[in-house]
């Protein structure tokens, strides 16, 4: 009992002791930071890029015109000496508007990107042999930006399994007469678990552009609401890491929990200048006016019979992703007694109605760079956390568009001879059939009157064996992946014999075939 006794004094002792040297070493070191405080705030953009280097990888955050860090890049376009860029970023802006302005000046020499869009210059650019781009999937990308910050030098990912990024036939360069001067590089492929999977390298930047909504001079920085998107994942990757904040605070001023990006990844803080834009801007409208988006005549009621009948795919407590076009526009005919969360890749999940005319937040678009408003309850995120969930199955079903299908529910919906759009985040979003249902509405036949049902597609798969139904203005087919097309529903005043006269596979009819309603 004794040696016991002693023990505990001893420890008493020992306690006191070290609480004594704590105190001293923690007033030492605050009452040092006082004198020495430290400061990431530059007093300009043009301070904070004044050792940027030509021929550097540069990390640039946003989606469409969401959270583009427009102050740092109006000011690279400002310094002209540096060129030979390799700029990483979703997409590439608009022309005379973000990195559009980068490539306007002929600084930046490759992109490296999930969507071209609108850009027509980088397109122009692309095929001309002007710049070389390499499209990568957009879930692809983010997860490339994600482990090159966390020391990850590559990974295997199930999109884009037997498409042209995996087999190495997607163009990278042009000649100036438009063949094709370099391709990409084929991956590498492994099963696991009884499934292939292709490896992609991450990426690495030298420097990195991030917007902010608060920022301290510590580095520490939040975003609002989708505005996150890139900007997380390519926050911590960089070198070099530079945000453009459109609050500067102080310590203390962003709660802790409330720290998107510790301020240990971030090297610099700049004022951002530059307001903040819109790409397409659309208000709401009346359920009953939800038409008018279809078009006009044969064409809006034709679409109408679509839409409605990929409405009655929703059933209560599902996670679904919506593809662009009449995807969209299927939650306005679904019954109010199904509850469904929509998600959209760049970042929210309980995505709301389009807003009224007046209440439209740059920081809230969808995925089609609409202006969205969020449901009570939604939460937003950063773009490797949303793929992340597609990748994984975690959405029940998502609905998309198509140029054409396979009868083994192949599909493509991403390239059309002569024209570059880019991928999107379809190759991620069909990647997991066996948990995401994959529904395809799309128009029976083109504008030619084509079959877009296909034996075998033509265009450049999106994916392989991904469609499990397909909703055209005639009829509903059921895909499976080793038997083809089963017939199931014909749309009114169709006969089986039209069907059949405008679909390009052959497909059995179903022992009942139901109305399209």
């Amino acid at each position: 009992m004794p040696s016991m006794a002693l023990t505990f004094r001893t420890a008493r002792t020992f306690s006191r002791s070290s609480t004594k040297i704590y105190l001293n070493v923690a007033r030492s070191f605050s009452s040092s930071l006082r004198r020495n405080e430290i400061n990431k705030v530059f007093s300009s953009a043009e301070a904070a890029i004044e050792d940027m280097k030509s021929d550097s990888t540069l990390l640039v955050g946003g989606f469409g015109l969401s959270g583009v860090p427009d102050t740092l890049i109006n000011q690279v376009k400002a310094k002209p000496s540096i060129t030979g860029i390799t700029a990483v970023s979703n997409n590439a802006g608009i022309v005379g508007g973000g990195l559009g302005l980068l490539l306007a000046s002929k600084q930046i020499k490759k992109m490296v990107a999930s969507y071209v869009g609108e850009n027509k210059l980088l397109e122009q650019m692309y095929l001309s042999g002007e710049l070389e781009l390499e499209l990568t999937p957009q879930g692809t990308l983010a997860e490339r930006c994600r482990a090159g910050g966390a020391g990850i030098p590559a990974f295997y990912t199930p999109a884009a399994m037997g498409t042209v990024v995996q087999t190495g036939e997607l163009a990278i360069r042009h000649n100036k007469d438009g063949s094709v001067a370099q391709y990409s590089t084929p991956r590498d492929v492994k099963v696991f678990a009884g499934k292939s999977y292709i490896m992609e390298e991450s990426i690495k930047g030298d420097y990195a552009f991030i917007k902010a909504y608060k920022a301290d001079r510590l580095g520490n920085i939040q975003f609002r609401f989708a505005a996150q998107n890139f900007n997380g994942a390519m926050a911590r990757n960089a070198k070099v890491t530079i945000v453009e904040a459109e609050n500067i605070v102080e310590p203390g001023e962003i709660p802790p929990n409330a720290v998107h990006v510790p301020g240990i990844y971030v090297d610099r803080v700049v004022q951002s200048t530059t307001p903040k834009g819109i790409e397409k801007v659309v208000n709401a409208k009346d359920p009953k006016d939800a038409v008018s988006a279809l078009g006009k005549g044969d064409t809006a009621s034709k679409r109408e019979r679509i839409v409605r009948r990929a409405a009655k795919e929703f059933k209560n407590g599902m996670y679904a992703n919506l593809g662009i076009g009449m995807p969209m526009l299927a939650p306005s005919f679904v019954d109010s007694s199904v509850e469904v969360q929509l998600q959209s890749e760049n970042g929210i999940l309980g995505l709301g109605p389009y807003p009224q005319k007046g209440l439209e937040d740059p920081d809230l678009i969808n995925a089609g760079k609409e202006t969205v408003t969020l449901l009570p309850g939604a939460s937003c995120f950063g773009s490797e956390e949303s793929f992340g969930m597609i990748r994984a199955g975690r959405i029940n079903l998502t609905i998309l568009g198509a140029m054409q299908v396979s009868a083994r529910g192949d599909l493509a919906n991403w390239m059309l001879p002569g024209k570059v759009k880019g991928f999107g985040g379809a190759m991620d979003l069909v990647s997991n059939p066996a948990l995401t249902k994959v529904v395809v509405t799309m128009e029976h036949t083109d504008k030619k009157g084509t079959p877009k049902i296909l034996k075998q597609c033509e265009f450049p798969l999106t994916g392989k064996a991904c469609v499990s139904r397909i909703i055209t203005d005639l009829c509903v087919f059921d895909v499976d992946f080793t038997e083809g097309l089963t017939l199931i529903e014909l749309a009114d005043g169709v006969t089986v014999d039209e069907v059949r006269s405008k679909t390009g596979a052959p497909f059995k009819e179903a022992a009942e075939i139901k109305p399209m309603l």
